[in-house]
């Protein structure tokens, strides 16, 4: 992000800061994946840089594939505080040989698209 951002954001525009939608936002917090989001005198949530910060978090971990009760199941340790970091790395370490292993598949699926492009390219160049 290359624009500072106000210290409060409303949901929309966390939404917008993160790249995803409100919907997503109050998925993830009806999820159990977000700690309380505080509220203005009228209800309405109130994003710090912190909060915002978790949620990239969040969307990331989603984007490269982890469940969200696993997810949950980290958030849940960083909000418990110090002493459980060795259980954090182990679920972090976990995800990280998941999403290594589909990448690989992903390469050697992809390596099968190209030899078909190349076969196709080859009869339609004859």
């Amino acid at each position: 992000m290359a624009t500072t951002l106000p210290q409060e954001l409303t949901i929309a525009q966390a939404a917008d800061a993160v790249g995803v939608s409100a919907h997503t936002i109050r998925y993830y917090e009806r999820a159990g994946l977000l700690a309380p989001i505080d509220r203005n005198g009228s209800g309405h949530r109130r994003f710090t840089d912190e909060d915002i910060a978790w949620l990239v978090t969040c969307t990331r971990l989603r984007a490269t594939g982890m469940p969200i009760r696993r997810i949950r199941e980290y958030a849940e340790l960083v909000v418990a505080g110090d002493g459980n970091e060795a259980k954090r790395l182990e679920i972090l370490e976990a995800h990280r040989r998941e999403v290594i292993e589909r990448m690989h598949e992903i390469e050697h699926n992809l390596e099968a698209i190209d030899r078909k492009i190349e076969l196709y390219r080859a009869r339609a160049c004859s």
